[in-house]
């Protein structure tokens, strides 16, 4: 019934209908007949026609009341539109495993941040199957990890590419077997390892070796274990974590060899106590990207964070 409305508010500032279908470029007949069609599903009049200038009816007075209630609110949804497209409102929820939450978020957190305080952030950060189901459920908005989500269900963007290294403790004796294979911290930190003509170590000279390796389930862990087979060795797997960073540490203490991602490597301190080694197969490279739902409206806020994480090249 209040379709329509700017036809009535025409008339009522007007007090006439000639003069509000001269304002409204249309013919005074369509007009008339525009507002009794309103009339007729209200009930009532909205108009007294007998009186000169016209005047409104006590539902007509009624309706014009809350008519510029909805104009109102109209006015204040256009200028919150106006805040969100200009992103001085809103909110953005993120979501990422304990490791890209600790080393990859924090700097475009804040870059996002100081480009647009007014936004309101909220991060969650847990294991790959909790972000999926947050991220599926439309609590968060966008999610960073190297696991492959579904395609069908969700759009993703590549961040960067991440190859998994042997951090073998530099006190095993293999790693005298494997001395012309081995990268130091700096030679990582050089992407020497992503060079093909490098050369990845033969895994089968650390086969006796023990190994600090993440749990089943887990993207890391079937590439490690998908490494393994095509090399020919069973690894003796003497701890079985949740987290890689917990698996490294292991191994700077000497406790295992751990198959960890460069991304890892660079973003902790230099350790001598640690000798990396390439492995050369296609499990060890795979993708860090950003993901979100495909079905799910891309707010201004998700673009522009979008933007700061995967710039178009």
């Amino acid at each position: 019934m209040f379709h329509g409305m700017n036809y009535v508010m025409e008339v009522y500032k007007e007090q006439s209908f000639s003069k509000a279908a001269q304002n409204l470029y249309i013919s005074q007949p369509a007009l008339s007949a525009a507002i009794k069609k309103i009339e007729k599903k209200i009930g009532a009049p909205l108009f007294d026609r007998s009186t000169s200038p016209i005047q409104l009816t006590e539902c007509g007075k009624e309706y014009i009341r809350t008519t510029e209630k909805i104009l109102d609110l109209e006015d204040e949804f256009a200028y919150h539109v106006g805040k969100l497209h200009e992103l001085k409102a809103g909110h953005l929820s993120l979501g990422g495993t304990y490791f890209f939450a600790s080393f990859i978020f924090p700097p475009f957190i804040e870059q996002f941040r100081q480009k647009y305080p007014h936004v309101n952030l909220n991060f969650y950060e847990g294991s790959t199957p909790e972000l999926e189901q947050k991220l599926f459920n439309g609590e968060l908005d966008i999610v960073i990890d190297n696991y492959a989500l579904d395609p069908q269900i969700y759009h993703r963007k590549k961040c960067f590419q991440e190859n998994l290294l042997l951090a073998v403790p530099a006190s095993f004796a293999s790693n005298q077997r494997a001395a012309s294979y081995q990268l130091a911290f700096t030679d990582v930190e050089k992407n020497l390892h992503r060079n093909p003509r490098f050369p990845g170590v033969p895994l089968k000279k650390f086969k006796d070796d023990p190994f600090v390796v993440l749990r089943s389930h887990n993207d890391t862990r079937e590439r490690i274990d998908a490494i393994c087979r095509k090399a020919g060795i069973q690894p003796n797997y003497i701890l079985k974590l949740n987290q890689a960073m917990t698996t490294y540490r292991l191994s700077q203490f000497g406790m295992g060899i751990s198959i960890v991602s460069d991304t890892l490597i660079k973003h902790l301190h230099t350790d001598p106590s640690v000798i990396y080694y390439k492995i050369d197969a296609p499990e060890a490279q795979r993708n860090v990207y950003l993901y979100h739902k495909k079905n799910a409206y891309l707010t201004r806020a998700m673009q522009e964070f979008i933007r700061i994480v995967a710039p178009d090249d």
